[in-house]
């Protein structure tokens, strides 16, 4: 039988397989293991790579040692330079939020009065009278409540020359004799009383109150973290306005403890009573002392004092108020706070 004729009659011829689906010229084992072999290439090269470290390292032990050491820390110091430059653009966001969210948003400089003692008196016309005021015995000495009123009547004057300064009158419920009064509340009933001395239209609408410090450190530190409350930043300068005998407690001990620059802190001192200056130096030099080994007063008799002067078990609410400074309110230790602070 011949051939089939070539034409459109013709059979069709028959395909066991797609040229699609084969073909002898390719070979599908063969890209198999090309893809294979690309997917093993990354390991093959890392491992030459620690064959010829561990060579290496043979060798020149020490050398690779310090190599590697000096590796390590510079990916922690960049690590935390990143870290410090998120929290700063976090807390430039913070700070660049609407200016209505805060109240005093245009002042930028603090100034603190630290309290020593509550008002008792249901009158106000005896402000200057030892027996107007709760003190303890050491206080108990002719001229003492005028003192008082005098670190009143400089945080004012302070205030009224810096337009852009913020008071804030520090100091809680520390006395359980005078009921559940602040030492900052008194200080403030004290200056209206007064009128302000004088400047009350300058004065009033920015002086308020911080009223659970029950130490100096507090005092400073609360008084930071309330000022950040009610502006929305921390504050450019802070003037501090106590004793004269405490200028290097504040301005020394607390600053630093604090890490506050030095050229923005400032301190306004005024002299106690004549009679009762020599004890009170006495008490300030062991102040001194127990500060110089704990600088944020969470330890040993510092701490006793504290909740001494808490007799109303007051919750404090900070650091609600200045979240970046979190940390800083719970650190305890003798050297100073390591974390990041927005005023450095």
């Amino acid at each position: 039988m011949g051939p089939y004729p070539v034409g459109s009659g013709s059979p069709k011829s028959f395909s066991a397989y797609s040229r699609r689906d084969f073909d002898l010229e390719s070979d599908p084992t063969r890209k198999a293991r090309r893809t294979k072999t690309s997917l093993l290439r990354p390991l093959t090269m890392l491992k030459s790579l620690g064959n010829r470290v561990h060579h290496y390292y043979k060798l020149h032990p020490v050398l690779v040692f310090f190599i590697s050491l000096s590796f390590g820390i510079a990916i922690l110091i960049v690590l935390a330079l990143y870290e410090n430059h998120l929290r700063a653009m976090n807390q430039d966001r913070k700070f660049d939020g609407a200016s209505e969210d805060y109240p005093f948003a245009k002042l930028r400089n603090l100034v603190m009065v630290a309290g020593h003692s509550i008002y008792t008196s249901n009158s106000c016309e005896k402000v200057d009278k030892e027996d107007s005021w709760l003190l303890l015995s050491y206080q108990k000495q002719p001229g003492q409540a005028a003192t008082f009123v005098r670190h009143i009547q400089e945080g004012v004057k302070i205030a009224a020359k810096d337009s852009e300064a913020l008071l804030l009158f520090s100091g809680g419920e520390t006395r359980k004799d005078a009921g559940p009064r602040s030492e900052a509340q008194s200080y403030w009933t004290v200056a209206e009383s007064k009128d302000w001395f004088g400047k009350q239209g300058s004065v009033r609408w920015k002086a308020l109150t911080e009223e659970h410090a029950r130490d100096s450190f507090e005092n400073l530190l609360f008084s930071i973290c309330r000022f950040r409350e009610l502006t929305g930043a921390y504050p450019l300068n802070i003037t501090v306005v106590s004793y004269d005998y405490k200028e290097e407690r504040f301005a020394h001990l607390h600053r630093s403890a604090l890490q506050f620059p030095e050229a923005r802190f400032f301190y306004a001192g005024t002299p106690t009573s004549p009679t009762s200056r020599e004890a009170a130096m006495k008490g300030e030099a062991l102040v001194k002392a127990q500060f110089q080994e704990d600088p944020y007063g969470c330890l040993g008799s510092l701490r006793r004092k504290k909740l001494g002067r808490d007799p109303f078990h007051r919750t404090i609410p900070y650091p609600n108020g200045c979240p970046e400074i979190e940390g800083l309110f719970r650190y305890c230790g003798a050297m100073p706070y390591p974390g990041f602070l927005p005023w450095l």
